[in-house]
């Protein structure tokens, strides 16, 4: 198997993606980019005839990229390009195949596996000996060794032996132009040490900074540990907000203060709640394995009921604002602005703006929302809203009882939102410069 690394140095391996969202799809572009022939694999018809049109349904990936590296036919080695496709035989062509599928959660907040299995399944009814094949899809730590071996291993191939077998955390940060998939240090932990070599060198091929590290389970781990980490600092400071805002003291200016010091001290930021598909996700990855293992982790589940529980909140100050007023929030008409879990992104998975409305509809209030990235709320999981975006005009402004600032997306005219709102409620301090109308705001 030690072919396969020599294959990669010398730009000959065929890449496989399976997976071509907002992690596959940066990704098989970053190796198409890099020289490799590249396959991209998903079963979404819709992507795959908009991607052969060389066109991009993913904002920070931009159409013109993908056009530059799209094949008309399956690429072949010294032909780099990226070619997309739901024909899964093709996956016995590829050197390398990447997993880069959802892991979200069931209703009942226990880890919902179904998209990992079906995935490794098909590939498993096309693995050949001398191939590599990843798992970047954040997972419980045993995932890689207990789940994807024993469904790779079925047709009588042997990790370690006759194919190689790793887990590689994917760490995309969407829209943010600090960093690329090339940019960001990959951690890489294989199933056996020659595993995560011939993984390592894959990534290196491709990534500035490769860490190896010494086993799948670490790996799965720390990406655990990293977005363990956020959730329960932005509890922290969404705790702290709820107590501020009783004492009468801004939040956002403690931070800002505390932020000074020059160590010991990072920040975060308050919200309306949690959104994306790793943080509102992927700590009760963890506290789900700790079960089988009999501990509780109260400090992971403290921190979720926190976040969680931040819509509840955010509606509970409309309400009283609304109160102040002299109106009710039962059929009030609440313009929601921005449905994106992260500021001038065109993903709400996730999102706490989704929430926000399903429990202001609960209370029988009549919500409207605008978005300039998503203009179609699509069904999803969770949710169907059937709502299209509505124009940010004044005269939907003024038609509005509240306006509520759900994502503070960097195009919005907010010195016009509250001049124009008879009341906003500002869950982003979004509003944070506006010198107009300053008493028609409420911090949430």
């Amino acid at each position: 198997m030690q072919n396969l690394k020599e294959k990669i140095q010398r730009r000959e391996a065929v890449v496989g993606v399976m997976g071509l969202g907002y992690v596959g799809l940066p990704l098989v572009a970053t190796f198409a980019e890099s020289g490799f022939a590249t396959v991209g694999f998903d079963r979404d018809v819709a992507k795959i005839d908009a991607l052969r049109q060389g066109k991009s349904y993913i904002r920070h990936v931009p159409s013109e990229r993908m056009r530059s590296l799209l094949r008309p036919v399956a690429p072949e080695v010294g032909h780099p390009g990226f070619y997309p496709t739901g024909e899964y035989p093709l996956l016995a062509r590829c050197d390398a195949v990447l997993i880069c599928v959802p892991t979200p959660l069931t209703a009942n907040r226990e880890p919902d596996l179904s998209y990992v299995v079906g995935t490794t399944e098909v590939i498993a009814q096309h693995i050949r000996a001398g191939q590599l094949v990843v798992l970047e899809s954040t997972t419980y730590p045993g995932t890689t060794e207990e789940v994807l071996q024993p469904i790779l291993e079925r047709g009588g191939l042997r990790v370690g032996r006759d194919f190689h077998l790793a887990f590689s955390p994917e760490r995309e940060d969407p829209n943010n132009t600090a960093y690329t998939t090339r940019t960001i240090p990959k951690l890489v932990g294989g199933m056996t040490p020659e595993c995560g070599e011939v993984a390592a060198a894959l990534y290196r091929a491709v990534i500035d900074r490769v860490i190896p590290v010494s086993h799948a389970r670490v790996a799965e781990a720390a990406k655990l540990l990293e977005n363990i980490y956020r959730s329960v600092n932005i509890a922290l400071v969404n705790e702290l907000k709820m107590l501020f805002d009783r004492m009468e003291i801004d939040v956002w200016e403690v931070i800002d203060a505390a932020a000074t010091k020059p160590f010991g001290f990072t920040p975060f930021y308050p919200g309306p709640g949690l959104g994306g598909h790793c943080i509102p996700i992927d700590p009760f990855y963890l506290t789900w394995r700790a079960r089988q293992y009999e501990l509780t982790t109260r400090f992971i589940e403290l921190a979720g009921e926190i976040n969680q529980g931040m819509p509840a909140y955010v509606v509970e100050k409309l309400a009283d604002a609304l109160n102040s007023q002299g109106r009710s929030l039962k059929d009030a008409r609440i313009l929601v602005l921005g449905v994106a879990y992260k500021r001038d992104l065109d993903d709400d998975r996730e999102s706490p703006a989704l929430k926000l409305m399903e429990l202001l509809q609960r209370k029988q209030a009549r919500c409207v929302y605008h978005d300039p990235y998503i203009p179609v709320l699509k069904r999803s999981r969770r949710y169907d809203f059937q709502l299209q975006s509505v124009p940010l005009t004044v005269e939907e402004l003024r038609a509005a009882d509240a306006v509520l600032i759900a994502t503070d997306h960097s195009g919005f005219d907010y010195e016009m939102i509250v001049r124009e709102s008879r009341l906003v409620v500002d869950t982003r301090n979004a509003t944070k410069g506006v010198s107009v109308g300053r008493e028609n705001i409420v911090r949430a």
